[in-house]
């Protein structure tokens, strides 16, 4: 059975899309605000795994709509949680299950119980989170194990985080990124799988 695995080409992600290989035929599945953006990183990252990547666009309207919530809300959780929403209900429009790579005590993105009961209700689809109960400690040994990652500040690490392009476009608005944004957010980037 396949089943859509939201990439963003970080490690969480990673690790959880060759957990989901051992039962499903996965294909990973990154989105982005705009459909001209080019995400050859993140098809390396694919390849590394050994994955097919499939490039999704979100609903036109939809990233000028987020950077209205970052600035009404002061800070960027909200706008993340809607987003990873919006392309968690659209996947399941297409696969039976749906996967991704949030962990215990992650707070953006991650949906709800009630969200997730909610999705299987309207759609039939299975949302599996197979790093749900993993720690990040443990998540990072892992990963340590099975990949070869670069680290850096969002923005330095060209992933598919949706943050990057939601900061990318508070910034072009003439927003200061620096005061709706944690300070040294870090990301990753798998660039290898360990043999």
């Amino acid at each position: 059975m396949k089943i859509g695995v939201l990439y963003s080409g970080g490690k969480d992600s990673s690790l959880a899309a060759i957990m989901l290989g051992t039962y499903y035929e996965v294909e990973l599945n990154t989105f982005v605000f705009d459909p001209l953006r080019q995400i050859p990183t993140l098809e390396a990252a694919a390849c590394a795994l050994g994955f097919p990547l499939k490039k999704r666009v979100f609903r036109k309207g939809l990233l000028d709509e987020m950077v209205d919530l970052v600035k009404a809300c002061g800070y960027p959780n909200d706008a993340i949680n809607r987003v990873h929403q919006t392309a968690v209900e659209s996947l399941a429009g297409e696969y039976n299950v749906v996967g991704d790579g949030t962990r215990f005590n992650d707070r953006v993105p991650m949906l709800t119980r009630e969200a997730v009961q909610s999705l299987g209700n309207r759609t039939g689809c299975s949302y599996v989170r197979p790093l749900l109960g993993y720690v990040k400690p443990e998540v990072d040994r892992l990963v340590n194990r099975f990949l070869v990652v670069e680290y850096g500040e969002t923005g330095t690490i060209r992933n598919g985080d949706y943050e990057s392009e939601i900061r990318d476009a508070v910034r072009a608005r003439g927003l200061d990124v620096a005061s709706l944004f944690p300070a040294h957010h870090d990301q990753s980037l798998v660039v290898g799988r360990k043999e």
